[in-house]
């Protein structure tokens, strides 16, 4: 399997002539008002993809507009479960589900610890703790004696032995890091808590994971305090941590690629 990093949570993995796309981000419009404009780039896939899976329909996480160009017509979107509740509840996912809708993309909600196999790809989700109460999963990938797993923006959690359990051994695991706090006008009052992990989060979860290699996403993107407080350095004290908790681990750039002899 080869993978390449989008940027921000993005990956477009290739396996036996097929594509997928995890967690794709191009058009930062809607966020620009909560998060800040990106401060590093956000490459495109290389390809027309033939599915797509969303960690969890935030926006930067659930970009339809983006999803729309990118598929091959009729390729299915595999996402978590709708969230219930009032408008206020779903404040922050309600954006997203409306761009799925008006793209009218097919998709299929893949339920915590189910499997589903398309093309070249065993795909199951993981459960996983959203910052701000949102449904959110994380994916394990399999193909061509590949697994990765994708963990989104989650929160640490006590799902990783778990997952390490039934999906391992696991080659990479691409983790959040950058322990960004939210103050959100409907998550009042704030908690003044990180909404995703932080590096010594994220370097407990590739240790429990038991992971190869672990590999740090969605930091040094978006900052726009006090709404969203990102960690400046993520990055780089995710790699002492990992060397701390004896976690092998990589920075891999926008655009850059993991062959699989390197996993």
């Amino acid at each position: 399997m080869q993978i390449r990093r989008l940027g921000w949570a993005g990956l477009e993995l290739e396996a036996d002539g097929h594509t997928a796309l995890v967690d794709l981000l191009q058009d930062t419009t809607w966020l620009e008002g909560f998060v800040g404009a990106p401060r590093t780039p956000l490459p495109g896939p290389s390809r027309p993809a033939d599915l797509a899976l969303v960690t969890h329909l935030h926006a930067d996480h659930t970009d339809a507009v983006s999803l729309k160009q990118a598929l091959k017509p009729g390729a299915p979107v595999l996402r978590p479960a709708p969230a219930d509740g009032d408008e206020l509840e779903n404040a922050a996912v309600a954006g997203a589900e409306a761009g799925l809708r008006k793209a009218e993309l097919t998709t299929r909600v893949v339920e915590p610890w189910e499997t589903v196999e398309i093309g070249p790809f065993s795909i199951s989700a993981f459960p996983a703790a959203d910052g701000t109460g949102d449904p959110q999963v994380s994916w394990a990938i399999s193909a061509a004696g590949v697994t990765i797993v994708h963990c989104g923006d989650t929160l640490f959690h006590g799902w990783w032995w778990r997952a390490a359990m039934r999906f391992g051994p696991i080659d990479l695991a691409f983790l959040p890091v950058n322990g960004a706090v939210l103050d959100f006008p409907h998550r009042q009052p704030p908690s003044g808590l990180p909404g995703a992990m932080t590096p010594r989060d994220a370097a407990a979860a590739a240790r429990a994971l038991g992971a190869r290699e672990a590999i740090p996403i969605h930091y040094d993107t978006f900052h726009l305090p006090p709404l969203y407080d990102a960690l400046d350095g993520a990055a780089a004290a995710f790699l002492a941590e990992a060397a701390a908790a004896g976690v092998g681990a990589r920075v891999v750039e926008p655009g850059e690629v993991v062959e699989p002899a390197a996993v």
